[in-house]
């Protein structure tokens, strides 16, 4: 049995990839799915939200967002940089500096966030006034 050389090393990687990226698009019934399944949740809009505007550090967005653990923070910030939404830039500094933005697939999101804005606020509005 010979061995791999790092160009099969390579191409087995990408073929990992692919069905990776295949597996998580299977199953969507519609549209709708999808994207609740890349910007749903507690924490994913409230995150793109705040970077609709400006880049953030990691502390300074976690201020912004009171509520939000630690680990949380971390966990969606990576989801939306997987999903190509968020862009990460490390600085080689002591002590490292890191700062979040949104990509450009990831401003593509915020229409949607602003729609959603809109209904709340006609939802608030229709909750205050019949007294619920």
């Amino acid at each position: 049995m010979r061995g791999t050389n790092k160009k099969d090393s390579n191409v087995i990687m990408l073929m990992e990839n692919e069905a990776k990226d295949a597996g998580r698009c299977n199953g969507y019934k519609c549209p709708v799915e999808a994207t609740l399944d890349v910007i749903g949740g507690k924490w994913k809009p409230l995150i793109l939200w705040q970077l609709k505007e400006k880049t953030f550090r990691y502390n300074s967005l976690q201020q912004v967002l009171p509520g939000i653990s630690p680990k949380m923070l971390t966990k969606q910030l990576k989801e939306l940089e997987e999903d190509g939404l968020v862009r990460r830039k490390m600085y080689p500094e002591i002590p490292p500096r890191v700062e979040y933005s949104l990509t450009d697939f990831g401003r593509t999101v915020i229409p949607v966030l602003e729609e959603l804005c809109r209904w709340g606020e006609g939802y608030m509005q229709q909750r205050e006034c019949t007294g619920r």
